[in-house]
């Protein structure tokens, strides 16, 4: 049993239970193998010689026909042994791991593994893709939608007033979108800007 730590505060701390370490530790671990008081440096089951030290715990199989976990009957028992217990107890049902639910489906975008849900998820404008939030703008996930769509409505625009009559063009039309004007300015002149 672990001696209390102060006369000032007789509750506070203890003792390391540990033989020859005299630390008083106000937070001690308690170990719940064999019920001692420990300080940081000998809380772990090796480190106090715990008899629960040489405890493997727990541990099981994965059934590859059902998908169900099998637990060890003892802890040297080979994997064999324990898939060949688990399909003699009629507990094995190859359809059941057929009927389980599929995985989410992944967020498209590159090197990302974001389970893509309804609370985490938005459907692009520009392509149509579903995406997870930390790609929902177009540069984030390579948009391919986007541009052609702007190219587009650039092209398909009507002319407004003050477009040149000889050719239809108009200067202010393709200044909304970025990187449009410098192409259409470079590979176009209308006729009023001395064009054919």
């Amino acid at each position: 049993m672990a001696r209390r730590a102060t006369e000032l505060f007789p509750d506070l701390g203890a003792h390391c239970d540990e033989a020859h370490c005299i630390q008083i530790d106000f937070l001690p671990f308690e170990c719940n193998g064999c019920g001692g008081s420990f300080c940081s440096a000998h809380r772990a089951y090796a480190d106090h010689g715990c008899a629960k030290a040489a405890d493997p715990g727990r541990t099981v199989v994965l059934c590859p026909d059902c998908g169900d976990a099998v637990e060890r009957a003892s802890p040297g028992q080979p994997d064999r042994d324990v898939l060949d217990a688990h399909a003699r107890s009629r507990r094995c049902d190859p359809a059941r791991k057929a009927t389980r639910r599929p995985p989410p489906p992944r967020c498209p975008a590159p090197r990302c593994r974001e389970a893509v849900t309804a609370s985490n998820a938005t459907h692009c404008k520009g392509c149509g893709l579903k995406v997870c939030l930390k790609h929902r703008f177009p540069d984030a996930h390579g948009c391919s939608g986007s541009a052609a769509r702007a190219a587009a409505e650039v092209e398909a625009a009507v002319p407004p007033a003050g477009a040149c009559q000889g050719c239809g063009a108009f200067r202010g039309v393709a200044r909304g979108v970025p990187g449009l004007y410098r192409r259409v300015k470079s590979s176009f002149r209308p006729c009023w800007a001395g064009g054919a």
